[in-house]
């Protein structure tokens, strides 16, 4: 008796349902949904973490004393006004958060979709196929 690394279905348990074509497309989507799911989760954290040193940045700025500051920019700073480098910060922070939606609305999109995946192949292969992460 081998197992690879799942639990062993009882005979009562087993469907053998035979895989069709539409079945593979719908197993493959799902897969193709999952990868894409967990990129839009790493890119949410990343962004989420963008968005709190640029508020972070904006909250310091604010605190200042009104001199010129060095606004990093790419590979190079610049000499700015505490008042032009807040502005930056704020705008950043606004273009992060739209992206931060867009990433939200599709992480919901996906997830969505998988739900309806899941129903289809568990309706047609019961216990024997895993959808879970």
């Amino acid at each position: 008796m081998s197992s690879s690394g799942g639990a062993m279905l009882a005979k009562e348990e087993e469907n053998d349902a035979e895989v069709r074509r539409e079945d593979q497309e719908n197993i493959n989507s799902f897969g193709r949904f999952n990868a894409r799911l967990q990129e839009v989760k790493e890119e949410i954290e990343g962004l989420k973490k963008k968005m709190e040193q640029s508020d972070d940045a904006s909250t310091e700025l604010m605190m200042g004393s009104g001199d010129n500051v060095m606004l990093h920019l790419g590979n190079a700073f610049f000499e700015t006004s505490e008042d032009n480098a807040t502005e930056y910060c704020e705008e950043e922070v606004e273009k992060m958060q739209e992206a931060l939606d867009t990433l939200v609305n599709e992480e919901d999109d996906i997830v969505e979709q998988m739900a309806k995946l899941k129903v289809i192949l568990y309706g047609r292969f019961g216990k024997s196929i895993n959808l879970e992460a």
